[in-house]
């Protein structure tokens, strides 16, 4: 389970330190691939195996299908995290996530996200405010 935030400095390589927490469940292995907005989404390889499926039972005679798969397969990438906890994010992927030398990585349950923190403090602003309330009561919580 990955919750909480966590705010990591990444290296001249592009080497990102995964939180030591979440070590342990991505230490055999871990998927890294574009998130639906400017960030990256990191799943355990279980994890990204259950969301394969789920999308390869999809028809590919959908043109949105075809659309979904080629965004988040051909954006993908299998790492192992080395001993140090790192893992190096490709350029392509820290270039869509405007990652430089910084990244927030949040806890998102059954995976995390990593985002520029420059990006990622107007999202928590907009889920921190006590404005819009009741745009949470439409989920059935």
């Amino acid at each position: 389970m990955f919750l909480g935030e966590f705010k990591h400095s990444i290296d001249d390589k592009g080497r990102l330190t995964v939180p030591a927490r979440f070590r342990g469940d991505l230490a055999k292995g871990l998927v890294v691939t574009r998130g639906f907005d400017t960030n990256l989404m990191v799943f355990t390889m279980e994890g990204w195996e259950e969301l394969a499926q789920k999308i390869s039972l999809r028809p590919l005679s959908d043109p949105s299908t075809r659309a979904f798969r080629r965004r988040v397969f051909s954006g993908a990438i299998d790492l192992t995290p080395d001993r140090q906890g790192r893992i190096l994010l490709p350029a392509n992927l820290r270039e869509f996530a405007n990652l430089d030398s910084e990244a927030v990585i949040i806890g998102m349950y059954s995976y995390l996200e990593i985002w520029a923190t420059d990006a990622w403090q107007p999202v928590r602003d907009d889920i921190e405010s006590s404005e819009d309330l009741a745009r949470w009561e439409n989920l059935g919580i």
